[in-house]
C-alpha cells in the first residue's frame, strides 16, 4: 500500500472499521478518508457511486455492515440480508468502476457451514447447511466474497477477502438485546456488578465453544492482508484459541468484578455447538495475533465502562 495515497475506510465508527483506521494511523496514512452513515448512506447505489466517482480512493476497507447476534438476526433477517447485500454490491462495484487499486472484504466466520469439521478451513466453505440463527446474513457475506472474486477473474480487479472470527473491543456493539456473545456478557457483568446484583443469567447451556479476537489484532492482520496478499480464495483471521460460552462468562465476570453467581437460561438457543477457524494460511504468511484474551477482555470492560453513558 501506498500510504499517501487516500485510504476509504467504510464502516468506521464500527468495531472492526473504528481498529483499521487505528491501525492505518499507527502506520503512517496520509489520506484516511470516512464518511458516516449519515453523511453518506452505502445502501443507495447513486451516493455510493457519486462518492467514488468524486473521491478516487486507492484502496477500500470494507468493513461496513449490519450486525448483531441471534436475537437480532433471528428477528430482523430480511433487514440483515437486505441491508449488507446493497452495502457489498455498490461499495465493491464502484470501486471497481472508479479504479481502486485494491479491496478487502470483511467477512464473517458464520458464512461456512453449521456442522462442517474443526478446526474450520477456507475449502469447508458451502460444503452444508448453515446455522439457521444467522443464514441470512451468512448469504450475504458469503454473495460479498463471491463478488470479489467474479470480480477479479472477469476484470482483474484486486479485491480480496478475510474471514475474521468472532470479534470483541472497543467501539463494539453493546446492545443489551441485539449484540454479539462477549459485548452482551460485558453489558450484563459490568451492570450486575456496579448494582451489586446477586445473579447473571446467561443465555444456553455454556457448553459451545467459540474463538474470540481482539479488534486490533483484525486489524492488524487486515493491514498486513493489503500488503502481502492478493488471491481469489478467501483467507481466515483467527487467534488459534478457543474457550466455552461458560470459561467466557467466567472470565467476563472476573474482569467486571463481579462478585455474584452465574445462571444459565437453557430454554434460549446455543448456536453453533462449535467455531474454529484454521487460520493456518494466514500465519504461514508470517501474521500471528498478539492480543491474549484476558487482557482483550479486560481492555473492552474498561473502554464500556468508560463510554457506557
Amino acid at each position: 500500500m501506498d500510504l499517501e495515497l487516500p485510504i476509504y475506510v467504510a464502516g468506521h465508527r464500527g468495531l472492526a472499521g473504528s481498529a483499521i483506521v487505528r491501525r492505518l494511523q499507527r502506520a503512517g496514512a496520509r489520506d484516511i478518508v470516512v464518511r458516516s452513515s449519515a453523511e453518506l448512506d452505502l445502501r443507495d447505489q447513486d451516493a455510493t457511486d457519486a462518492f467514488f466517482r468524486t473521491v478516487r480512493p486507492a484502496y477500500v476497507f470494507l468493513a461496513a455492515a449490519k450486525v448483531g447476534g441471534i436475537l437480532a438476526n433471528a428477528t430482523y433477517p430480511a433487514d440483515f440480508i437486505r441491508d449488507n447485500l446493497a452495502i457489498q454490491t455498490n461499495v465493491i462495484h464502484s470501486a471497481w468502476k472508479h479504479g481502486v487499486r485494491k479491496l478487502l472484504f470483511l467477512g464473517s466466520s458464520c458464512i461456512y457451514p453449521r456442522d462442517c469439521p474443526q478446526p474450520i478451513k477456507e475449502e469447508y466453505l458451502l460444503t452444508g447447511p448453515l446455522e439457521p440463527t444467522n443464514e441470512a446474513y451468512a448469504i450475504a457475506k458469503i454473495a460479498g466474497l463471491a463478488m470479489c472474486q467474479a470480480y477479479r477473474r472477469q476484470h482483474g480487479f484486486d479485491a480480496i477477502s478475510a474471514m475474521p472470527t468472532n470479534l470483541y473491543g472497543p467501539n463494539d456493539n453493546f446492545h443489551p438485546e441485539h449484540s454479539h456473545v462477549l459485548p452482551a456478557l460485558i453489558r450484563r457483568f459490568v451492570e450486575a456488578a456496579d448494582t451489586q446484583a446477586g445473579v447473571v443469567t446467561v443465555w444456553g447451556s455454556g457448553k459451545p465453544l467459540r474463538e474470540f479476537m481482539h479488534a486490533d489484532d483484525m486489524a492488524d492482520a487486515s493491514y498486513f492482508l493489503m500488503n502481502h496478499y492478493s488471491d481469489v480464495a478467501p483467507i481466515n483471521i483467527g487467534s488459534n484459541d478457543e474457550v466455552s460460552i461458560a470459561d467466557l462468562a467466567k472470565t467476563v465476570a472476573q474482569g467486571a468484578g463481579f462478585k455474584g453467581q452465574l445462571a444459565w437460561d437453557t430454554t434460549k438457543p446455543d448456536g453453533t455447538p462449535r467455531k474454529r477457524l484454521d487460520s493456518s494460511r494466514l500465519l504461514d504468511l508470517g501474521w500471528k495475533p498478539v492480543v491474549p484474551l484476558r487482557e482483550g477482555i479486560d481492555d473492552a470492560v474498561a473502554w464500556f465502562r468508560q463510554h457506557a453513558a
